[in-house]
């Protein structure tokens, strides 16, 4: 137990008394012990490694490896890992989309670009594409015709 008066004011009257019980260990098992072995395994880790992945992926390990918190770990990992597919493959088909799309674009204005009866600057507003990369395109192809 720690007095607070005793710790901060040298144990003088003062409005408020406070006691805290200091738990350091907790018993073997319990939450507290598996919480505090956790906090120095993490510790150990980021010593070898810096704050890093590493140290946070080997933390994580060596706790599962020590029944440390590891229902707690396997159902946060778990969560973490379902969060982070699903947001790369969202990432993943948007990418695929716009690429898809830009594609059809290039060769839409490929296509009104051999025709030769719009000005560039329509082709471009027409194929979503911008003003200078429509430029560049019809010089590209006007080279490969040449």
């Amino acid at each position: 137990m720690i007095s607070l008066t005793e710790e901060f004011f040298g144990g003088k009257e003062c409005g408020i008394e406070v006691k805290v019980k200091m738990i350091y260990d907790g018993k073997k098992g319990d939450i507290i012990n598996q919480y505090v072995l956790f906090t120095k395994i993490c510790k150990e880790q980021m010593k070898l490694y810096g704050r890093s992945q590493k140290a946070i992926l080997e933390a994580i390990r060596i706790c599962k490896d020590k029944n440390v918190l590891k229902e707690y770990l396997e159902s946060e990992i778990y969560e973490a890992t379902q969060k982070a597919t699903k947001k790369a493959t969202k990432e993943g088909l948007q990418k695929g989309l716009q690429k898809g799309l830009q594609e059809a674009n290039l060769e839409t204005a490929k296509r009104m670009l051999a025709d030769g009866t719009l000005p560039i600057e329509k082709i471009a507003e027409f194929s979503n594409l911008p003003l200078e990369m429509v430029k560049r395109l019809a010089e590209s192809l006007q080279t490969v015709s040449v």
